[in-house]
This record gives structure tokens, sequence and C-alpha cells, in this order.
């Protein structure tokens, strides 16, 4: 019997023929990949139509884009030890502790703008460095670790800062992040693209970024194939502190002031972006771009309800409920995958 008259044959009693099983597939997995990117759109046209007056214009378009670069880098910054199997929790303690620096160094000291950001970066690799020791010479869960650094950050910066607002950065600095635009839009939201496609490029087409990615799946295989699981788990870890630091930068930027405590808002919407991108673009992968179409989806979901009308407290129920649903399909992305190269 040919392959072409079993083909016939499996059609005729009910079954699907290949080809039509093949382009159903094709059409889930595009579907998947996609997913928030449509979501996106459908969003925008939703409340595009239940408000164009206010929410369909180009200084909209141009607020979302230029207000949400901190919260692009910052969650780049967690996507590398989130790569490796570890969590980081200190990432809004390194953005704040960046902040608040920059405005007790530049803004009341005087110092130099661009030596005050290259002490910031130092710092976050410093606070990196801690934290990597804890975890892996003493053995404590990063999570733990990672949460206690946090909040003796948040303590160093209400004592440094002297718990109050400062204001007075360098103009040189709020030129750089909002004032100068490229083709409308704050050059924050290019620095933002620009690290975006970086971090992609070094995950997924460096030594250094596979070896990342096969710590993260398989720590006990990843020690028998030779690799050095500690340095390179360390080395995530100073690296997200140290783009945390520059998120940090960033954000003394754009609000051209220092404030004690409003970078702790960051820390929900950086894991409900890292997680809810992990459900696309690379399914089941921590992936930088499909944590940049979460962050604007996110925050146009956001954006839309306030436009309309909805309470403050919207914001939260809306970061709460998506990073519980975008850890529940990231698992089972993951799951998939798995199950999918065992039956190869």
């Amino acid at each position: 019997m040919t392959q072409a008259s079993r083909t016939t044959e499996g059609a005729e009693a009910g079954g699907e023929p290949p080809r039509r099983t093949a382009v159903g597939g094709l059409a889930r997995n595009l579907a998947q990949r996609f997913a928030i990117g449509i979501a996106l759109v459908v969003v925008v046209v939703v409340f595009g139509a239940l408000k164009p007056d206010a929410f369909l214009t180009t200084s909209m378009l141009q607020g979302i884009l230029g207000s949400q670069a901190v919260l692009v880098v910052l969650t780049c910054a967690l996507l590398i030890p989130l790569t490796a199997g570890d969590y980081d929790l200190s990432v809004a303690g390194v953005l704040m502790l960046s902040q608040m620096m920059i405005g007790v160094l530049n803004a009341q000291m005087g110092l130099n703008i661009g030596l005050v950001v290259v002490l910031c970066l130092l710092a976050g690799a410093l606070v990196g460095l801690l934290n990597g020791a804890f975890v892996l010479l003493f053995g404590v869960d990063p999570f733990i670790v990672t949460l206690g650094t946090g909040t003796v950050l948040g303590g160093v910066v209400l004592w440094i800062g002297n718990s109050t607002t400062i204001s007075g950065i360098s103009t040189g600095l709020t030129d750089a992040v909002i004032v100068y635009r490229f083709m409308g839009v704050p050059l924050a939201f290019w620095y933002g693209l620009i690290l975006t496609a970086l971090l992609w490029y070094f995950l997924e087409y460096t030594a250094a970024g596979r070896r990342l990615l096969f710590v993260g799946r398989g720590r006990a295989v990843s020690r028998l194939s030779g690799l050095r699981v500690t340095r390179i788990r360390w080395s995530a870890l100073v690296a997200s502190a140290t783009i945390a630091a520059l998120a940090g930068v960033l954000y003394a930027g754009t609000t051209g002031a220092a404030d004690p405590v409003s970078g702790e808002a960051f820390l929900l919407p950086t894991f409900a972006a890292a997680f809810l991108g992990s459900t696309a673009i690379l399914p089941g992968k921590f992936n930088s771009w499909g944590s940049f179409l979460a962050v604007y989806f996110l925050v146009t979901g956001t954006t839309g309800l306030t436009t309309l009308g909805a309470q403050s407290f919207v914001q939260d129920l809306f970061y709460g409920g998506a990073l519980v649903v975008a850890v529940c399909a990231s698992r089972y992305s993951r799951r998939k995958e798995v199950r999918e190269s065992g039956s190869l």
C-alpha cells in the first residue's frame, strides 16, 4: 500500500489529513507566540473606540512609550537571573538606591553627573556581588536573600535621603532621558528598545547566554557537562543588579528628582511583565521581546482603565491578576515544551 493510499484511507476513516494537522499546529503556534501582541492591538482598539479623544492621540502614544522605559530596563535586569533559575527581588531596591545616590551626590553635593552615574552602576554591581555571596557561598535561597537585600536597601535609601524627596538633578540627565526626542518619542524609549535587542541577542546567539539557559534548565546536568554553575549564577545576579542601577538612573532622569519610596511600585509589574513575556515570542522561555510586549500591554491596559475613570487600585488588581495568570501560563508552556521534546 502506498503512502498516498494510506493517507486517503485515513481521511476517509475520519482521521485528519497530515497537511491539515500541520497547518493547524502552525496556526496554534503562531497564535501562542504573538498572543500578547494581538491582545495589545485588541486593547488599543477597545479603549480607542470607547475614548477616542483621550486615548487615540499622539501625546498619549508618546507618553506611554517614553514613560515605561524604566520598567522595560528593570524587566531586562530581572530576566537574567530568572533565566538562570534564580529570583531577584532586590531589583526595585537597587533602582531606588541608584536614584537616591544621584539625588544626594549630584543635586546636593554637586558632583558631576557622569561620575555619579558610574558610581551608581558600581554600587549596583556591589549589591549583586553581595547577593551572590549569600546565595552561593552560604547556600541561602535567593528568594530570601534578595527579599532581605531589597528591604535593607529601602532602609538605606530612607537614611541617606533623610526620608525626603530631593529635586534639582542635573538637566544633562533629564535632557538625555526625556527632553531630547527621536521620531517624536523621548530617548528613554529607545534606550529600553536597544537594551531589549542586546539582551535578546545575548541570550539567543552567544555562548554565555546559552550556558545561562542550560544552568536554568538543569543545574546538575550543567555541572556534569563541565559548566561552572556557581560562577554563571553569580554573574547573573551581578548583571541583574547593575542593569537595575541603570534603571534607577533612567528613573531619576525621568522624574528629575529622587523619591525614597516610589520605586517600590516597580517590583510587581516587573515580575508580571517577565512571566507574561515568557508565554509569547519564545513560549516557555524568559525572553526580552516577549517581556517588551508584555510591559506595553500591561501599561496600555492600566492607562486605558484610568482614562475610563477607574480608581487607582485597579492598577494593582490588573498587575496582580496578570502576574498570577502569567505564572500559570508560563508553567504550562514549559511543561508542554518538555513533553514535546521528550516525544521527539
